[in-house]
């Protein structure tokens, strides 16, 4: 392990029965930076957070956390992390405050500890107001707040964070970036798992692409995008003359086009504005509307479309054919 290293998984497996979770996966998170692992449901993400918070063990492969072997030893690698998973772990019948106090408590921590921890955490999360309301009362984005701060009390300094945002509304979520950000530059080292394109290209200092249990791609943000090689021209027509933008798109490029949602469709561009020219001439001899067209630089969601052939928020077991995720492939000549 090298000595910036505070996460190293070296060809971690796990299979469900006849279902591999995992394949294999290796990556390393440098102290003090946020590595995002992106991928759809089922992709592997959680699988991998289980076997380094020690939750899970791995059939084959290696993962220490500062240093520590999570399968030989997992109790001292629980003293060093903290995790918030999918969905608030937060007692509804406690306060806020009672919450905190009670996971103090389970880190054998000094009441004086408890009672000092629990105020600093509660203030910086914002819920120093709400300290002592019972947590039924709160809202969805007080409650992923409260589950956070709960993973902060025992000042891990690495943290798991298992798709932090996922239900929030977008001022909650916005609040929850600006939280971690603040974390990491107090040199807390963070994991987070999302299936938000636009939340790793945020906050991630590093991002890997996992799909199906195998590690796709790693890079930064920038690197990723500019392995795509071009502009990208997305079109907005009526639904109704979608099929007919594809089929006129996809004869000006051998890549076929790409769309997440019915009505926008998008193709690479490698000729920029000349590509959007001439797109935008045979959409109007086809007879096709155009409610907007742009070229813009490649986002995240093109870089998977390309290399798994569907998009980073639909199920990896989703079919193609649903419309959804139509990958930039290679067409035969």
């Amino acid at each position: 392990m090298s000595n910036g290293s505070a996460v190293v998984v070296e060809g971690v497996a796990k299979s469900y029965g006849e279902v591999k979770a995992l394949d294999g996966v290796d990556l390393s998170i440098e102290r003090g930076t946020v590595f995002g692992l992106l991928g759809p449901n089922g992709a592997g993400k959680t699988t991998l957070v289980k076997i380094l918070t020690t939750l899970l063990q791995p059939d084959r492969g290696r993962a220490t956390v500062e240093g520590l072997d999570v399968v030989t030893q997992a109790a001292e690698v629980r003293t060093r992390i903290g995790l918030a998973g999918q969905s608030a772990a937060v007692d509804e019948f406690l306060t806020g405050r009672e919450n905190l106090q009670m996971v103090g408590t389970l880190y054998n921590l000094g009441r004086e500890d408890i009672k000092r921890r629990s105020d600093d955490v509660l203030e910086r999360i914002g819920l120093a107001d709400a300290a002592d309301r019972v947590v039924r009362t709160y809202s969805g984005g007080m409650r992923r707040r409260l589950d956070l701060a709960a993973s902060l009390v025992g000042r891990p300094s690495i943290f798991f964070l298992d798709e932090p945002t996922t239900g929030l509304d977008p001022r909650s979520r916005i609040d929850l970036w600006e939280l971690i950000e603040e974390l990491v530059s107090e040199g807390t080292t963070l994991l987070l798992t999302t299936q938000y394109l636009e939340e790793a290209d945020r906050l991630a200092n590093r991002i890997a692409l996992i799909d199906r249990g195998t590690l796709i791609t790693e890079g930064t943000a920038d690197q990723l995008k500019d392995r795509m090689g071009s502009d990208v021209v997305e079109v907005t027509v009526p639904a109704a003359s979608w099929s007919e933008a594809v089929a006129v798109l996809a004869e000006l490029s051998d890549e076929e086009p790409h769309s997440n949602e019915i009505g926008r469709v998008a193709i690479p561009a490698p000729e920029g504005a000349r590509t959007l020219l001439e797109a935008v001439r045979r959409l109007d001899d086809r007879g096709v509307e155009i409610d907007d067209v742009t070229l813009r630089k490649p986002t995240l969601d093109d870089v998977f479309l390309a290399l798994t052939g569907h998009a980073a928020e639909t199920d990896a077991q989703e079919p193609a054919a649903k419309g959804r995720g139509r990958r930039f492939a290679r067409r035969e000549s």
